[in-house]
């Protein structure tokens, strides 16, 4: 599993702050009413008050229902946009990932050009991040999350969002090669030696600034030898060796091909 915090980063921390600043200014009021109040009619600034005040308090899911009931009642109120994103951000604080995934992309529907997007979009990253399961399960949502930061990082190339997005990208990255890596030492050890190496390859080709890309080379240079084309055997040891010199899956590289292909040229 990733390591990382259950919440953002500090730079995430940070962001979502500012973001929920701008969201709320001008939105002061006094809380009150019954435990939940849901579905009972009140003005605009009231009810927004309310949800901002069950926010600030803890209660993340009351505080989306809320701000979902603001849209629901003034839904031509400026309010709304603002609602909009503030309970996708209640939904993720609150965990529920897919509520918090589905406001986000609701509000960048109605709102693409919006100065707050950049923050949906960041939203919905770290919605399909948080959601990332060990290496050992399927990697579905790990294939979302690199997908979403990509996208806050293509976007919005200059702003806090991506710089946090490029980090949690190294992450997810790793994580891909990783489970590629199992599936491939899987097939390896059952004598599937080309559908080893085709996961092997994958790691290089699309993986290549992980800590597996290492690996994955000395994994190529095992399956050629077993496949009986020393040549590429070689060629995969040269190429660790240039870009990894020194490290410790070259010297297995190396011994491996000295005593199985010495003598043989790249090819």
């Amino acid at each position: 599993m990733i390591s990382r915090p259950r919440s953002p980063l500090k730079l995430a921390l940070a962001a979502t702050a500012c973001a929920a600043a701008v969201l709320t200014a001008g939105c002061a009021g006094r809380g009150g009413g019954p435990e939940d109040t849901a579905y009972v009619a009140r003005d605009v600034e009231t009810l927004y008050a309310e949800a901002k005040r069950r926010l600030d308090r803890g209660n993340a899911t009351l505080a989306a229902a809320l701000f979902d009931e603001v849209e629901r009642q003034h839904p031509y109120s400026p309010w709304a946009r603002r609602a909009q994103l503030m309970s996708s951000f209640s939904y993720y604080v609150a965990q529920d990932y897919n509520k918090s995934i589905q406001s986000a992309q609701r509000f960048l529907s109605i709102h693409p050009g919006n100065k707050d997007a950049p923050y949906a979009y960041y939203l919905i990253a770290l919605s399909y991040y948080e959601q990332i399961s060990d290496v050992h399960r399927d990697q579905a949502i790990t294939e979302q999350a690199r997908t979403a930061l990509n996208e806050v990082v293509r976007r919005f190339p200059q702003t806090a969002y991506a710089a946090d997005a490029r980090l949690k990208l190294d992450l997810v990255n790793d994580h891909l090669a990783g489970k590629e890596m199992e599936i491939g030492r899987f097939y390896e050890q059952s004598g599937k030696w080309l559908a080893a190496q085709i996961r092997f390859q994958n790691v290089v080709d699309n993986f290549q600034t992980t800590t597996h890309a290492p690996e994955a080379l000395y994994r190529l240079t095992e399956t050629s030898l077993a496949l009986g084309i020393p040549q590429e055997a070689v060629k995969y040891t040269a190429v660790l060796g240039a870009n990894y010199p020194g490290n410790e899956w070259y010297d297995k590289a190396y011994d491996l091909v000295q005593d199985h292909a010495a003598g043989v040229t790249a090819s």
